[in-house]
């Protein structure tokens, strides 16, 4: 009797044994099946996270530099430093022979510019404009043509004040930087060149521009255009020009339909002289 319960006993305890090991495997299953990820039947769609991809970096900017003249990769510098240069004779190194400088004023304009810029084109005539700095906000995309299309951007002053050399020397300053930051944020082109208001030039004025090391830069042509005085007497003074001359008229400043048809007539006549043109 006693041989009977001790096997009994023994039964027990082995069916014991298998039951708490087949727990422990069923529970190491449910853990696996937490972590392993089940197979889809077949036929399910596949669901794929998507791809998390880094931020872009952002393009740099190119830094603003000078735009050097076309006969010259050094910058150019005066002959006569502290005075407004009148003739291309008057710079460091001086243009070649039988050259002129055709600079044009008070713009851009979102009319006028891109006629001028259309027949400059035409001819195969690169320019210097002297802009105004308060409109280069409204027209930047034509600011960005006229250094596209590889004219010289000069400072023309921030609001194009009148007699300008009797101005305060806290808004000298004012307009003549604040053009000069505008344009080269602009365009990716730092201003060498500075043309004052009606060529009202003062010691304080050139002072001024030289601490932008810009050169002061006036003309030998002046038709008067901004007058419009006709496009026939603006034409006839223009074509009067010699070797070594700056020329000077208007894109903006009000309306320049008289310029434009002189220049278009102008051009094709200076070329005949045997004349052709560089931008400063």
């Amino acid at each position: 009797m006693g041989e009977i319960d001790s096997s009994l006993a023994s039964r027990r305890k082995a069916l014991w044994l298998i039951g708490a090991a087949g727990l422990v495997a069923l529970g190491a299953d449910s853990a696996g099946a937490a972590t392993t990820p089940r197979t889809a039947p077949p036929g399910t769609p596949l669901r794929l996270r998507p791809a998390v991809l880094p931020a872009p970096k952002p393009t740099p900017k190119p830094t603003p530099k000078p735009r050097p003249a076309p006969w010259s990769p050094a910058p150019l510098t005066a002959l006569k430093p502290g005075e407004p240069i009148r003739h291309l004779a008057e710079l460091v190194p001086p243009a070649p022979p039988n050259t002129i400088a055709l600079t044009i004023d008070d713009g851009p304009h979102p009319e006028y510019t891109p006629r001028v810029l259309d027949l400059l084109a035409e001819h195969q005539v690169h320019a210097t404009f002297f802009i105004i700095g308060e409109q280069i906000k409204d027209n930047a995309k034509l600011v960005e043509r006229i250094a596209a299309d590889g004219h010289q951007i000069c400072n023309h002053t921030m609001t194009h004040p009148i007699a300008f050399d009797d101005v305060s020397k806290k808004r000298l300053k004012t307009e003549i930087a604040e053009p000069h930051d505008l344009i080269a944020q602009t365009t990716q082109i730092v201003p060498t060149l500075f043309r004052a208001p009606g060529g009202a030039w003062s010691p304080a004025v050139l002072d001024a521009v030289a601490e932008h090391d810009m050169l002061p830069i006036d003309w030998a042509v002046d038709p008067r255009d901004w007058a419009r005085p006709g496009a026939a007497r603006i034409r006839k003074a223009l074509t009067k020009s010699k070797a070594g001359d700056i020329l000077l008229v208007h894109d903006g400043g009000g309306d320049r339909a008289q310029t434009v048809s002189a220049l278009r007539a102008a051009i094709p006549r200076l070329k005949k002289k045997g004349l052709s043109f560089v931008a400063l």
